[in-house]
């Protein structure tokens, strides 16, 4: 059910001095059944920087602070379109199979946010329940009705997916697949950084790139679409998210439309100088689409045919680009 279940006193200004006023605060339930194992559900639940794999909305997770059985995440997730960003506090009780969170900083509209993930095993079933409590400036009712119309979708979305990826769990590590590579140079480390960062630039040094479109709305966060050759010469399209760390070195990066024979794609871009030398990395997260094989790459291929035709295109593409990356950052003048 959804509602006003609550309401929370907040000051505001009125003639004469600050007064409280009554905040309604509004919940939102969502759950679901499955045959999955009760503890499979709560171990990805409680795993939050796997999220963006199995959900598709969220496009990173990083972990701020850990402690065994109190986190804190910033999270960045799609919200019609949009890359919102939040900070959030998670507190997991693995004995009642049991997450509750609250956001610390939100994201316009919302003024307060606070929920919680329970597992309840139902004899050989279980059930999932997802709830969020929020509050909005004013309680504007358009923004109260955006608000609980995405947090809806968003938790149903979320447990759809859940139960997707925990009934699959016994044949997961082979629809998964996890790949780096690296290569090391002498150069300026920012410089590599930047041409991974002007993504837009790349066509003029990357065969297999026919044209890129990349926005920042935010700073540091880009939205880009590609068009390219993959290895059998056929077009490529794809559409990503990138979060990109600079003082960090690093570039991640979750695909929202991905190839055909990927149900999810998430990966980051490194660079890592020491007194030596620059280690350049790319490292790729991939789910496969394990009906789309037979259509990909015809009807006798395998999982493993697919494995390995996913390890050598990405592989082929990494390899491009850090050797453009690598050419840019030789050319690069440094300024003493």
């Amino acid at each position: 059910m959804c509602g006003t279940s609550a309401r929370r006193r907040q000051p505001r200004y009125h003639k004469g001095g600050w007064r409280l006023s009554v905040a309604r605060v509004h919940r939102v339930v969502s759950e679901v059944t499955t045959s999955a194992p009760a503890g499979v559900l709560y171990g990805l639940i409680a795993d939050a920087t796997q999220w963006p794999l199995f959900f598709r909305p969220c496009v990173h997770v990083e972990r701020l602070g850990f402690d065994g059985a109190h986190e804190r995440l910033r999270t960045w997730a799609m919200t019609e379109g949009q890359v919102s960003s939040w900070v959030s506090t998670r507190d997991l009780d693995v004995g009642r199979r049991c997450v509750t969170f609250r956001q610390d900083l939100t994201d316009a509209p919302v003024a307060s946010m606070n929920g919680m993930w329970a597992v309840r095993p139902l004899g050989d079933r279980c059930q999932v329940v997802l709830e969020y409590q929020f509050t909005v400036p004013g309680d504007a009712p358009a923004e109260v009705a955006w608000t609980e119309r995405v947090t809806r979708a968003n938790g149903q979305a979320q447990l759809d997916q859940l139960v997707w990826v925990a009934e699959r769990w016994p044949r997961l590590d082979e629809l998964e697949l996890v790949l780096e590579d690296t290569v090391r140079f002498e150069g300026s480390a920012d410089a590599a950084f930047d041409f991974l960062y002007r993504a837009e630039d790349w066509t003029a040094g990357l065969p297999h790139v026919r044209s890129v479109r990349l926005a920042e709305s935010k700073p540091g966060v880009q939205v880009m679409r590609v068009d390219g050759l993959a290895g059998d010469g056929g077009a490529h399209h794809t559409e990503s998210v990138r979060i990109c760390f600079p003082g960090a070195g690093r570039l991640v990066h979750k695909e929202t439309v991905t190839s055909a024979l990927l149900s999810a794609h998430t990966g980051e871009w490194s660079v890592e100088p020491d007194e030596s030398g620059v280690n350049l990395t790319a490292r790729h997260h991939v789910l496969l689409r394990e009906e789309a094989i037979a259509d990909v790459l015809g009807e006798n291929a395998t999982l493993a045919d697919a494995r390995r035709h996913v390890r050598e295109e990405l592989s082929r593409q990494d390899h491009l680009v850090l050797r453009q990356a690598i050419r840019h950052a030789a050319g690069a003048v440094r300024v003493l």
